[in-house]
């Protein structure tokens, strides 16, 4: 019972941002980036930091933490969701997500030279999955067709899509803070950390809004419209990253952080039913790549001690 538990709180961060990401589709056009991203990280922050508070964890940022604490800050909090409210708005909820989500290669490489964690062929293997199921969703069908040999389209000739390179840019963001957040909590209580960097990361959001709308904060959305976006900050934001961070700083990181594949999953059947988004027939091929590979990777040391154990019979 405890298993399946476990299970469950380390897949719901990850269902909880794919659906949040269909929320804030709509919201990033009539808002702003800025604006949905701050208000993604402030509120969602300040209720982590009261939870942490009524749970008698330690709020304290030791010294000792401080100068990874403000690298973590920027580049996962500010730089993440900026870099991902602007990539929603020019691909989407779905594409989006998949984009958004090729993080775990970027994790799983940087944990085996940081922390020397294994990847053995099973996982590797499940990592080329990962990478194919990738480019099956996010690369333009003319580029795969010019690789294929069946058309004769010039690469100068294709249209890339602004709003993939910001995706893969908040991918970047989010893979270093799945590394950072371990060398941030050596003493640091990693849902406090959670809590003041999206607190604190997102005050450059809010004076660059404020800037660009003349101080005009208070966008005109309907009951509805606050319905979603408090879904994406509470849900989405405090108890997914608080979840995430606190599985990031405790399970082995690789393995783990694959499970971000599963995101597009819930972004890509949230985003068909709320948004009415359709992939091609080659996306749903890179979407059964991508949970081949979070099996693989997920499961790489029990398929290749099985194997081993058949070999050796």
């Amino acid at each position: 019972m405890n298993s399946i538990l476990n299970w469950f709180l380390m897949i719901l961060p990850f269902a909880l941002w794919g659906t949040s990401m269909a929320a804030m589709t709509p919201l990033v056009s009539s808002a702003g980036p800025e604006f949905v991203a701050s208000l993604r990280l402030l509120p969602a922050g300040i209720l982590v930091l009261i939870t942490t508070y009524l749970l008698k964890r330690d709020l304290k940022i030791y010294k000792c933490d401080l100068k990874w604490f403000l690298v973590f800050t920027i580049v996962d909090a500010t730089f993440f969701q900026l870099f991902l409210t602007y990539g929603i708005s020019k691909t989407g909820a779905g594409l989006g997500s998949v984009l958004i989500d090729s993080q775990p290669l970027i994790v799983a490489l940087l944990a085996r030279a940081i922390f020397g964690n294994l990847i053995n062929p099973i996982g590797w293997l499940g990592l080329l999955f990962g990478l194919g199921g990738i480019i099956f969703l996010g690369v333009p069908k003319e580029l795969l067709e010019s690789w294929w040999l069946m058309s004769d389209k010039s690469i100068i000739d294709i249209a890339f899509n602004v709003g993939e390179l910001w995706m893969l840019g908040a991918s970047l963001a989010m893979a270093l803070g799945t590394i950072l957040i371990r060398f941030t909590c050596t003493k640091s209580d990693p849902v406090a950390v959670t809590g003041w960097h999206m607190v604190l990361g997102s005050v450059p959001l809010i004076i660059k809004h404020c800037l660009q709308t003349n101080f005009q904060l208070i966008p005109n959305w309907s009951i509805f419209d606050w319905g979603l976006m408090s879904f994406a900050s509470i849900f989405g934001g405090a108890l997914a990253y608080g979840l995430f961070f606190y599985f990031a700083n405790n399970k082995e990181i690789t393995g783990f952080s694959t499970l971000a594949f599963l995101t597009p999953i819930f972004a890509l059947l949230s985003g068909g039913v709320y948004l009415n988004e359709r992939l091609t027939i080659v996306q749903w091929i890179g979407v059964v790549f991508v949970l081949i590979s979070v099996f693989f990777v997920s499961q790489r040391k029990s398929i290749w001690e099985f194997s081993n154990t058949k070999t050796n019979i």
